[in-house]
């Protein structure tokens, strides 16, 4: 039988004294959606996988009993997450051609979890992963240095640290242990010296295993690699590295320094594991971007966040992209979908776009099942999930179907940055005219947002590639991430 990690009643949307055929019908209605003949979506599949072990177990008379027996109790002591689902139309209207659904989705964690007197567990296991090849010499080591320093002054005795330096070989400079010895660790850090070229797989490599000698549900399970250097031949050996930690629950987080590396790689490499890619545009920059972000890590509620989206068999999940708290395009088309950590003061938020058949007839109509799961590490007991079966009615349009105000501006701000995305697409591919096109219209947006820096920026690309038919590496970089970081402005209203 397939293994059950949560509460089979809420997998199959039953009160626990369900009756023999009410568990045979839920588990019919499931089937009729998400069974593999029917529904080939690779997040229908494993959901499915999990209803079926929730129904395997509750038909089962003697299983069932010694279930119930143990049914973990949820009390008023456990701390919870929320998951709440807008859709961007009160309902469907009703169309002769496809059209496109959008959903936002906000993982909030319990309030209480802010209060002073609730006892926190978030223990870090970190793992920093350093390039120290020769184009890090200089100013930019010195201030990894000053930033891995004041790192290690942050933790505190019961959270585990490891240090791996990479060039074209991985040196383990602090072995995976408590930080109690802070001069100690620090004088390690202070003789790191570049040299060399860049292999990031083997500094990466190198800096699983240093983490995974500590990986425990109760703590935060972290790697931060740093970067200034595009790695060769071995992207995909990272890429296939980073999706075997993520189901160990390891999250890798990305931080490109100046303008030579592969930023799409690095947006991959975190994305598989639920960790951030961030773009740290100079040297004076980076002691700041490793400490927040570590602090952020120090202040999570739930970790190993996941989500799985189960459309129907006739509608498409096109994309995904999490609006908060770092702004990322997502991979739509694997069937976890991992989120990383949900802070205690901040709300995870994604949006989701679907595509809708044609709809003729009026009626009602179920659309996607949305499950997300989590360890809330303050809980004895940690996995909690969370389940939204979204369904809208289907009817002739009565011109009252605007978007709520949180899906509109976070719809509007993802254009913007699909706007940037295809003007940069156009000029990688030799597209000069159609490229400095998009790129003029995008710095026409932009002074209508009264963004009229980024817009100046946007200006300077079009003048850029129509000249000398190419994208300078910094302007690219700075118009990618600092598009990307308007969208944290966007967030759920409480009248959306």
């Amino acid at each position: 039988m397939p293994r059950i990690d949560y509460d089979p009643y809420n997998i199959l949307g039953l009160a626990s004294d369900a009756s023999a055929d009410d568990i045979k019908a839920a588990y019919r209605r499931a089937a009729r959606r998400l069974h593999p003949d029917v529904n080939r979506n690779p997040g229908a599949n494993a959901q499915f996988q999990e209803i079926t072990a929730a129904h395997d177990l509750l038909t089962d008379i003697d299983k069932r009993r010694d279930y119930d027996r143990s049914r973990p109790q949820i009390d008023n002591e456990q701390l919870v997450f929320q998951f709440r689902v807008v859709a961007s139309k009160p309902y469907l209207p009703i169309m002769s051609e496809p059209q496109i659904l959008y959903m936002l989705g906000d993982i909030i964690p319990d309030l209480r979890a802010s209060e002073a007197d609730v006892k926190r567990e978030s223990r870090l296991n970190l793992t920093l992963v350093l390039d120290h090849s020769n184009s890090m010499s200089g100013t930019r080591l010195d201030r990894v240095k000053v930033a891995t320093h004041q790192i290690i002054d942050q933790l505190g005795p019961e959270d585990i640290l490891s240090v791996v330096s990479f060039n074209d070989f991985a040196t383990i400079v602090i072995p995976a242990g408590t930080v109690t010895d802070k001069p100690a660790l620090k004088a390690r850090v202070s003789v790191m010296a570049a040299s060399g070229s860049t292999e990031i797989l083997k500094g990466l490599t190198a800096g699983v295993e240093q983490n995974r000698q500590y990986l425990a549900p109760r703590l935060v399970n972290h790697i931060i690699l740093l970067t200034d250097g595009r790695t060769y031949g071995d992207e995909e050996a990272c890429i296939r590295l980073a999706n075997e930690v993520a189901a160990e629950g390891i999250s890798i987080s990305a931080m490109g320094l100046g303008q030579e590396w592969n930023d799409k790689f690095l947006d991959d490499l975190a994305a598989a594991t639920g960790g951030v890619s961030q773009y740290i545009n100079s040297t004076s920059a980076v002691v700041k971007f490793l400490n927040d972000h570590v602090r952020n890590l120090a202040n999570v509620f739930a970790e190993r966040v996941q989500m799985i989206i189960a459309p129907d068999p006739d509608v498409k999940l096109e994309s995904i992209f999490r609006l908060a708290p770092s702004p990322q395009p997502l991979v739509a088309d694997q069937p976890i979908i991992q989120l990383g950590s949900l802070q205690i003061n901040r709300t995870i938020s994604v949006l989701m776009e679907f595509e809708m058949p044609r709809l003729e007839k009026p009626g009602f109509r179920s659309i996607a099942r949305l499950s997300v799961t989590g360890d809330v590490l303050a809980n004895k007991l940690q996995r909690h999930q969370a389940i939204s079966d979204m369904s809208l009615d289907i009817a002739p349009s009565d011109g009252r179907d605007d978007p709520p105000k949180a899906i509109l501006d976070a719809m509007e701000k993802l254009s913007l940055y699909r706007m940037q995305e295809r003007a940069r697409a156009a000029a990688e591919a030799g597209e000069v005219q159609e490229a400095t096109r998009r790129y003029e219209n995008f710095a026409s947006r932009l002074f209508e947002l009264g963004e009229s820096d980024l817009a100046q920026q946007a200006r300077s690309e079009a003048e850029q590639v129509a000249y000398t038919k190419s994208l300078s590496d910094k302007g690219k970089k700075a118009l990618k991430y600092q598009t990307r970081h308007l969208l944290l402005s966007t967030g759920s209203e409480d009248d959306a």
